[in-house]
């Protein structure tokens, strides 16, 4: 007769031997989401509320993000941005770090307001400064939870194929002050009220994305490089690969994609190359006639 001890440690270890792993086998998750430290991290959903349409599509609106007023609530299926660095409403006022995440939980909070419930939120951002050291990614998670978001998770932008080898001057090879060179960003990924979207019923929304590419955008570290800041016209572009692949993952066809911080336009011209509509906010007269004549819109 086998002993019950051992049955015992023989369960709990193939409950939580393959969980976490990448092993392509079934795992009962259950001994980990039931603990304390996960429970008290849990949000209560939101209601779902109907979804309400869009007035204007493939729109760019030429103010502050801060009132999307031109927005029903609940029309936005995905928010994808990358929001500029310590600058305000004219890209060149110097905030501090309080008056920085003021600025930007208004945008998020106008974000929560125009999702649909279990709408999608990816924000690229990158820590920065060297002394301190600020991490941007850290305090805009902590914002965006305590505005009610759900942390889907994050991931890593492996950029070392567009790096330099240029170092801090004055820490080569020496232990005195060692600067570390961050070659990676991250894309913070949140979500309205519930993990999942309820899938459309309406035969004109599909799912676009490829088995392969699922396989590999479902991995936490993406690599591809950066885009150039000479080419686009803006001084911190992101290459469109990035919000092409959130598009992808986390949108039907024909859904609503939302950039607050519009610069250059790469988000809508993801959007537009996926069959998505799109509606964006700039505040920059300068970057809205680049994003204009990447889009071919006419000027207004």
């Amino acid at each position: 007769m086998e002993n019950p001890r051992v049955t015992r440690t023989k369960e709990s270890k193939n409950r939580m031997q393959s969980f976490g792993t990448s092993a392509r086998v079934g795992y009962d998750s259950s001994a980990f989401y039931d603990r304390k430290i996960y429970g008290e991290s849990e949000t209560v959903a939101d209601s779902p509320s109907p979804e309400n349409p869009v007035p204007e599509l493939n729109r760019l609106y030429a103010h502050s993000s801060s009132s999307m007023h031109e927005l029903p609530d609940n029309s936005v299926h995905l928010m994808v941005t990358s929001p500029p660095y310590n600058v305000g409403k004219d890209y060149d006022e110097d905030m501090s770090v309080k008056e920085y995440r003021r600025f930007l939980r208004e945008v998020w909070e106008e974000t929560y307001r125009v999702l649909v419930h279990g709408g999608r939120v990816c924000i690229n951002v990158a820590n920065v400064g060297r002394r301190p050291y600020l991490p941007l990614s850290a305090l805009v998670t902590a914002d965006m939870t305590d505005l009610g978001f759900l942390m889907r998770g994050q991931i890593i932008w492996n950029k070392q194929a567009s790096a330099g080898s240029s170092c801090a001057w004055g820490s080569w090879r020496s232990p005195s002050n060692p600067v570390l060179r961050d070659v990676h960003e991250y894309i913070l990924v949140f979500c309205k009220g519930d993990f999942a979207r309820r899938k459309p019923e309406c035969g004109h929304k599909q799912a676009t994305i490829s088995r392969d590419s699922f396989l590999e955008w479902t991995k936490s570290v993406w690599e591809f490089p950066a885009e150039s800041a000479k080419r686009v016209k803006h001084p911190a572009p992101f290459p469109v690969e990035l919000p092409a692949r959130c598009i992808q993952l986390y949108t039907y066809s024909n859904d609503v994609v939302l950039d607050p911080f519009m610069g250059s336009g790469t988000t809508a011209v993801a959007s537009q190359e996926a069959g998505r509509s799109w509606v964006g906010y700039e505040v920059s007269q300068e970057y809205i006639d680049v994003a204009r004549a990447r889009l071919g819109l006419q000027p207004e």
